[in-house]
């Protein structure tokens, strides 16, 4: 058995040919989303990050301001810059970009941001929305593995998900958004962390594998049930070497595979900036 891949380009690529007329709609309004940046010291991963996001916005005909602080920046100075693109109605979404420099306290300047303006859908009350079904910014990683599964017609509903790693930005959100009631979604979900004596055993019985850890080459071919789903969303990096969670030899047991490059990462950035539209659609209105 050899899995078939399942790329987020195309899905990323059907998300953004919904976008553009949006935007262009809201230009034609007078409204040219804005998606601002805030870069607190000088972590080259993360300039290149932010970077590309701006190219982005660029690209797309969106205005996107940048904040750039001082690595000796204090928690205080980082609340003032995020509080002034609170104010700033060109703003309709922001990104504080992680990690901060270890004086900065990133929750307390992460909780400063407005909630409707969290373009990463991380805010506390953008989470309690989420666990409550309300409308608001989704994260953008969980998004784009509903959008992935959705795309490539893979059955959710009624499914068992195993998702290891209880992370902030993948695991928990995740394990809410496919539980919910929607055509695709509505799976019982298992959340599972390298804590969890026996986690093999879960994964193994998993109809949906999705593999959110950090932990380089933690799922191997004997962790999949055969011919199930395997989505790798954790990755570590050393230096600019990618390090999946989900090894390579898995293809040879799954029945549907992301890829190792190219997988969740595109549809992370396309769910982005479906969260930064609908804020400026949201402001536009008002």
């Amino acid at each position: 058995m050899t899995a078939q891949m399942m790329p987020g380009a195309p899905v990323a690529e059907a998300v953004f040919a919904d976008l553009v007329p949006r935007i262009d709609s809201l230009r034609a309004a007078g409204h040219v989303p804005g998606l601002a940046t805030v870069l607190i010291g000088d972590d080259g991963p993360s300039a290149r990050y932010v970077g590309m996001k701006m190219r982005k916005a660029e690209e797309l005909g969106c205005n996107s301001p940048h904040v750039h602080l001082p690595a000796d920046c204090t928690t205080g100075q980082a609340i003032e810059a995020v509080h002034a693109l609170n104010e700033d109605p060109a703003v309709d979404a922001m990104l504080v970009q992680y990690p901060a420099p270890p004086q900065v306290d990133f929750d307390a300047v992460l909780m400063a941001v407005d909630p409707d303006k969290d373009v990463d859908g991380l805010h506390p009350t953008n989470v309690g929305r989420l666990a409550l079904g309300l409308p608001g910014p989704v994260s953008c990683t969980p998004a784009g593995i509903e959008a992935i599964l959705a795309h490539y017609d893979v059955p959710v509903a009624g499914r068992h998900v195993v998702v290891v790693g209880r992370g902030v930005t993948i695991g928990r959100p995740l394990s809410i958004l496919l539980s919910q009631k929607r055509p695709t979604a509505n799976a019982a979900v298992t959340l599972v962390h390298t804590g969890v004596p026996g986690w093999a055993d879960f994964t193994r019985e998993a109809d949906i594998l999705v593999a959110a850890a950090g932990v380089p080459g933690m799922i191997q071919p004997e962790h999949v049930r055969p011919g199930g789903v395997v989505v790798g969303a954790g990755v570590r990096y050393e230096g600019r070497t990618l390090l999946p969670d989900v090894d390579e030899a898995c293809e040879a047991v799954a029945g549907w595979i992301t890829p190792r490059v190219g997988g969740v990462g595109p549809t992370t950035i396309a769910m982005l900036f479906r969260n930064l539209v609908e804020a400026a659609e949201r402001n536009a209105a008002h």
